[in-house]
């Protein structure tokens, strides 16, 4: 009992919210849900799952509510949408049920191994960090199960923004990362860009306002279950909200 109780002090009465975007995830949305709890568990940090289904018409959302019966309501929260309105508005929907005063943002489609939430934590303590993102490009880090194509594109548009905007971060266009509610509050508010590029602009737009950040080297695996959401429309997307940048900033 001893070394629960040492365990369960660790966590220093923060609380962490976890927003899960969703859409078509219901093979992936057990396996996820079940490695946050284990990893959240045996670190002793609370925590709470919030599940932001847009109108998944595979049936992700009757998965979260068996989830939700498993684990509790207290830490399984489904706050669904009617449909697809954009993953910016899908974590300002989320943050408003969030109590925690940190908040990760990460894939639900098993790329995102919540292995490194421990990591993400340690790190944000370490030096007081506003945000700190998964990296995939430095250390440890690296991709797995992608094709020649998809690594040309995640390394092709890290190197333009690296040229173009100097953003002083080493992986712009992940989307695993955690931020101190109040910051990501702000930026989301300041961020205008949807789609594959978002992300890239929190990070611009985080610097811009002398938010520091701190990096964690990630592995990231292809998902498992399901297709791929990036395609040719979301790269063009990319490379205009790129010039957009660019201009404005």
């Amino acid at each position: 009992m001893a070394s629960r109780t040492s365990t369960r002090s660790r966590g220093n009465g923060e609380k962490y919210s976890v927003l899960l975007p969703t859409y078509n995830e219901r093979e992936n949305l057990p396996l996820i849900v079940w490695l946050l709890v284990k990893y959240f568990g045996e670190s002793g940090y609370d925590y709470e799952i919030i599940v932001i289904d847009d109108g998944s018409p595979d049936g992700t959302l009757e998965v979260a509510e068996q989830l939700q019966k498993i684990y509790g309501e207290d830490k399984i929260l489904l706050r669904p949408r009617a449909k697809k309105l954009g993953l910016g508005t899908a974590y300002i929907h989320g943050m408003k049920h969030a109590t925690g005063s940190f908040i990760f943002i990460m894939d639900a489609d098993l790329s995102h191994h919540p292995k490194f939430i421990p990591e993400f934590i340690e790190k944000q303590k370490e030096g007081d960090y506003d945000l700190v993102s998964g990296t995939r490009y430095q250390g440890d880090g690296g991709v797995y199960g992608w094709d020649l194509r998809r690594k040309l594109i995640s390394r092709g548009a890290n190197f333009v923004t690296q040229v173009l905007l100097r953003p002083g971060a080493s992986d712009l266009t992940g989307s695993f990362r955690l931020y101190k509610r109040k910051v990501l509050e702000g930026l989301i508010e300041r961020c205008v860009s949807k789609g594959y590029v978002f992300q890239m602009e929190m990070i611009i737009r985080a610097r811009q306002l002398d938010y520091s950040i701190g990096e964690v080297p990630i592995s990231f695996v292809d998902r498992v279950y399901g297709e791929s959401k990036l395609g040719g429309n979301e790269i063009v997307s990319f490379l205009k909200g790129l010039l957009t940048l660019f201009a404005t900033t």
